[in-house]
């Protein structure tokens, strides 16, 4: 597939969950490493669930610049990425977030396939993750196909959550 219509990624972005979200929120002055599980269900074949693992990062948060959404950047994403920036760009979103901009890249990445149901398969993660305590995982229920966008969604979110500590942060240094 050579991209992705608007109705793709608009699916993609209303069918992502977040199971489990981490404990922590993106630092104002500093990156910040999330790692994931993200599950999915294979479309063509019943029973089959595709769990992948990784790392995703966010740059510290800075002010963007006039000409704006340019400086969005998804560094290791495949050809989808291109996509959701141009939708995003076109579709706008949430004005007050974006007064900053991010680079996320994705690393350390795995994956597995389990023959089991896939409420089975997030029981057995979700568990599994909150066990171990790490503040910094996430797990991620998502599309197989377009699962790049499941997880920019999961970042997206993130942001969201922590724009008003990193407003607070930035007006207390005086930087807004």
């Amino acid at each position: 597939m050579a991209g992705l219509t608007h109705d793709d990624i608009f699916y993609t972005l209303e069918t992502t969950r977040i199971l489990r979200e981490p404990d922590r929120r993106i630092d104002t002055f500093g990156a910040t490493r999330f790692e994931f599980h993200l599950i999915s269900e294979l479309m063509d074949r019943a029973g089959e669930v595709r769990v992948r693992e990784g790392r995703i990062e966010a740059d510290r948060p800075r002010i963007l610049k006039p000409e704006g959404y340019e400086d969005l950047v998804f560094d290791g994403f495949g050809e989808y990425a291109e996509s959701f920036r141009q939708w995003f760009r076109e579709s706008g979103g949430d004005l007050a977030f974006l007064k900053y901009g991010f680079t996320f890249s994705k690393t350390d990445l795995s994956e597995s396939l389990v023959h089991d149901s896939i409420e089975a398969v997030c029981d057995r993660v979700v568990a599994e993750v909150e066990s171990r305590g790490n503040p910094l995982r996430a797990v991620i229920v998502g599309v197989d196909d377009t699962w790049e966008i499941s997880l920019l969604k999961f970042t997206m979110d993130m942001i969201q959550r922590s724009h008003q500590i990193n407003v607070f942060d930035f007006k207390r240094r005086g930087l807004l």
